[in-house]
């Protein structure tokens, strides 16, 4: 396979709508076989995200983004970076934050368009983990993550179980949840709400939702706050995914396994048949091609979290504890 001796390939331009992107090393293989994985190059990451360009834009737009990268591809060292990587041309965009425990700031990737993906990736990026809110007003979410994360000795089908219970909760309530695939073991389920309250206040009721599905599957959920407090056979309902700078990985992201599996939007009908699997870099670009961007018109359908702020409430007096929100580093 070229570049696979370690020699440089010649590098090449990639035209992105009107921006043009120099790919340097587009034969270095990111995704070894000696790992499991499929010989991928970073070429070929390029263009599985120019196959899902509206996906990807839609899922990171205008959202202060923390990079996962990979300087000689999977079988190196993961870098995760928050600060925009040097040498960015002057129309890649970005948003400056703050990080008050530090007194210090940070300026992020911030996606307007899908050359600047082109760009991160080029620079080596093969996951993209954007905020919940955007750079309008970074201190006030937009959009409220569920995250069903499967403990040590979880399964898939206790996942779709769990799912299911979700989406009861989320109907009652007159939500719109729009799923995807984590692009590890377990599900994200992202609902667009005002940007009207700061991080706090989005965990305080996502963690009310997560206590809800708590009570209705008490052998499947825990919402335990301490790993050690867990039980492994439990799924955890990670409502601390809402905390401010805590991010998962987008819609259409590909996650750094040997495998290139991907977080990727699903219906909720295609939960019970689907595995996370069937999802790759390999795969996805035929599948969104086919049927577009399941996420596309989530700014359609905003929530108001009210009731579950009055859960909260409820909660609260009846004893609950809401644990403290951790702050992040500026670095990294």
């Amino acid at each position: 396979m070229p570049g696979a001796s370690g020699g440089k390939s010649p590098a090449v331009e990639i035209e992105v709508d009107n921006r043009v992107v120099r790919i340097s090393n587009p034969d270095r293989v990111y995704f070894p076989v000696e790992l499991g994985g499929s010989g991928a190059t970073k070429l070929d990451l390029v263009h599985y995200y120019l196959s899902v360009g509206d996906g990807i834009v839609n899922a990171l737009f205008e959202r202060p983004c923390m990079l996962h990268r990979f300087p000689t591809g999977l079988s190196g060292e993961k870098v995760h970076q928050k600060r925009l990587p040097r040498g960015a041309p002057d129309w890649v965009e970005t948003v400056r934050l703050h990080f008050p425990r530090w007194n210090r700031t940070a300026d992020e990737l911030c996606v307007t368009e899908l050359g600047a993906v082109i760009w991160a990736v080029q620079m080596s990026t093969v996951e993209f983990h954007p905020w919940n809110s955007r750079r309008e007003d970074p201190e006030k979410p937009d959009e409220w993550r569920i995250d069903l994360d499967p403990g040590p000795l979880s399964d898939w089908a206790q996942v779709r179980r769990v799912t299911k219970v979700a989406h009861e909760v989320l109907d009652e309530l007159g939500a719109v949840g729009f799923p995807k695939t984590s692009g590890g073991s377990g599900l994200h389920v992202y609902v667009r709400i005002e940007p009207d309250h700061g991080h706090k206040v989005v965990r305080r009721a996502a963690l009310a939702f997560a206590r809800e599905v708590e009570r209705r599957a008490p052998d499947d959920v825990t919402t335990a706050w301490w790993r050690k407090d867990r039980d492994p056979h439990h799924l955890f309902v990670d409502y601390n995914q809402n905390a401010r700078d805590h991010t998962i990985a987008a819609a259409y992201s590909v996650r750094g396994f040997p495998d290139a599996r991907v977080s990727a939007p699903v219906r909720w009908d295609e939960v019970d048949d689907c595995e996370p699997l069937d999802f790759t870099m390999r795969t996805m670009p035929a599948r969104y091609a086919e049927i577009g961007d399941l996420h596309q018109d989530i700014d359609g359908h905003v929530f108001d979290i009210a009731p579950l702020l009055e859960w909260a409430d409820r909660d609260e007096a009846d004893g609950a504890e809401t644990p403290e929100e951790p702050e992040t580093a500026p670095d990294g």
